[in-house]
Formats: C-alpha cells, structure tokens, sequence
C-alpha cells in the first residue's frame, strides 16, 4: 500500500492522480499535508502540486463527461467527506477505463458516491448563501462567520462578490481556519486564527461598530415580531434551519447586553 500525501487542495489532488498513473502506484490512499499514523506499514510517495499536470487531468475529464458531471468532481472533492479522495480516485479510474459516458451508472458504487457527495455540497453551498450573518467593524469591514460541514467557500465567493460589490467584507470558515476576502475590487483566500469569542458582547464592543448592537437587537426584534406562534412548526423549521447553524445567526443569539 502506498500512502500518497499531497497539499489538501483540489490542484494537489489532481497533481497526485496524474503520478498514480505515470509512477503505476497500486493501491493508495490518501493524506492531507503530512503522514498519517494509521498506516504504519505503507510506503510514502509525496506530491509536489504541479498545475500543468492537474490541467491534463482535468482536460481528459471534461472530454468523457457532461459539464454538470465534471462540475461534480469538485463538488464532491470540497463535500470533506471520510476517503472522498480515494472514491474520487476510483471513479476517474473508471471513467478513463471505460469507452462511454458512465456518469449515469448508478449502479457502480463510486459513480453514486460521487453524485451523493456532490449534492451534500451543492445543498450546503446553498444553506450558506442563505445563513451568512455579517457585523460591521469599526474599520468598516463585514465579517461573517461560518463552519459549513463541507468547504464550500469557493463555490459561495461569486455569489456574495457580485450581491455585496460595494462593501469590503470577509467570510471565515472557523472549522477550517480560513477565509475569503473582498476588498472592493478582487477576492483573495486568507489564513487567519479567529477569536473563538466573536459572538460575545465583550469583542463584539472592541471591534465593531457603534451602531453594531442596535442593528442585531433590531433584526431580532424584526425576526420575532414576525413568527406567529400559533403556526410555529419546529420540525419543518429546523428542516429548513438546522440547528447546527444557530450559533452563528443574529437571530439565534440572544439581545447583547
């Protein structure tokens, strides 16, 4: 067994598939960054990221199938799911084998894998656009905090450029430990460590705006006044704002004191 270690990122990923075959390595598996301990008796093949390689690879890929089934190689590679590399791996492995379009084999277990990690991120991509709270800062930067179960930062970037075109904000994925970053004309990735109290009334009092908690308590207000409580659901509103969420919504958190 070979564990093949590569940079965590998409490029990396494909730089390693690309190896896979030039180097014929048989039955790998992946880590993220450094050598895992689980694997004690595995060799160890370390990948550089090379972009012209990942280009090849993409390149054959978008030849054998549909854009939407393209688009979700990456959909499912950002879901962070356990062994998502190695089910990735195994369906490019087949798509290469194979003479047709085998996307729609969802009899093949990697091929409904894929499809199932690629709807988890396009559902949760969607939740975020829906979920993401920003405060103002006394610098007059939104910032909003998130911690979405898959890494889907890259896929909300476009949508929150061109709906906020105006406002230099920063969105932080506190789970992975880092963020995007618009400064009024591109958006940048940025590594940052966040302070773990950012909803507290204490740092929310150093950093942001004077005018910051009379906006959150009058969105709160405006979010109670208009559920009616005679209709209150709970389950289809936790359906629709699962409760993992809550502690980043304004309207979740209790009035600042």
């Amino acid at each position: 067994m070979t564990q093949v270690i590569y940079d965590s990122t998409f490029e990396g990923w494909l730089t390693a598939v690309f190896e896979i075959y030039e180097l014929k390595l048989a039955d790998v598996v992946f880590a993220k960054n450094e050598v895992s301990n689980a694997l004690l008796f595995s060799e160890t093949y370390f990948v550089t990221t090379d972009i012209s390689k990942a280009n090849r690879v993409l390149h054959g890929l978008k030849q054998r199938l549909s854009p939407e089934g393209f688009d979700n190689i990456y959909r499912a590679f950002l879901s962070d799911l356990d062994k998502i590399e190695e089910t990735l791996f195994q369906f490019v492995k087949y798509i290469f084998a194979s003479s047709v379009n085998i996307e729609d084999d969802l009899a093949n277990t990697f091929v409904l894998d894929v499809q199932r990690a690629a709807h988890l991120t396009g559902k949760e991509s969607h939740r975020m656009k829906a979920f993401v709270r920003f405060k103002l800062t006394k610098d007059n930067l939104y910032y909003a905090i998130v911690e979405p179960d898959c890494d889907v930062l890259p896929l909300i970037e476009k949508h929150f450029k061109n709906r906020y075109a105006d406002q230099r904000w920063l969105i932080y994925d506190s789970k992975r430990k880092y963020g995007i970053y618009y400064d009024l004309e591109d958006t940048s990735t940025v590594q940052l460590q966040f302070n773990a109290e950012s909803t507290s009334s204490k740092f929310l009092a150093e950093i942001c705006d004077d005018n910051e908690e009379f906006f959150q308590n009058l969105w709160r207000q405006y979010f109670s006044s208009v559920n009616i409580e005679s209709r209150k659901n709970t389950k289809l509103h936790l359906q629709h704002m699962p409760k993992r969420y809550w502690k980043n919504l304004t309207e979740k958190i209790p009035n600042l004191k």
